[in-house]
């Protein structure tokens, strides 16, 4: 019986989980000027994946996870790590992304 109650938890917070499934993008500020970003994410439980094409590179998603409306993922390019971290609500997605210390907001939106 309590097996059975933590799996309706688990369950049931697996539900809860922020809609993040499809295609999204935005334009990130940069002292270079706005460069848009897109991404096709996917939703698997609390397991995100998906690519992110930034600059005109598909880059695969790492170490994604979602938790309630919070979601964070890396992605890998040629000068490191890109750590995005934030919260999704509809069809909007606030994000930080930090490079080597440095954050920048960006804001994406649901391509429908």
């Amino acid at each position: 019986m309590r097996r059975t109650v933590i799996l309706l938890m688990l369950t049931a917070l697996a539900a809860f989980a922020a809609d993040v499934n499809g295609a999204w993008k935005g334009t990130m500020e940069t002292p270079m000027g706005a460069v848009d970003i897109s991404a096709k994410l996917k939703a698997d439980g609390n397991v995100l994946s998906g690519t992110m094409n930034f600059m005109g590179n598909d880059v695969k998603i790492e170490k994604g996870k979602i938790d309630g409306d919070k979601v964070s993922f890396e992605i890998n390019m040629e000068f490191g790590p890109m750590a995005y971290a934030g919260t999704v609500s509809g069809d909007e997605m606030k994000l930080s992304i930090s490079v080597n210390g440095d954050a920048t907001p960006v804001v994406l939106k649901r391509v429908k």
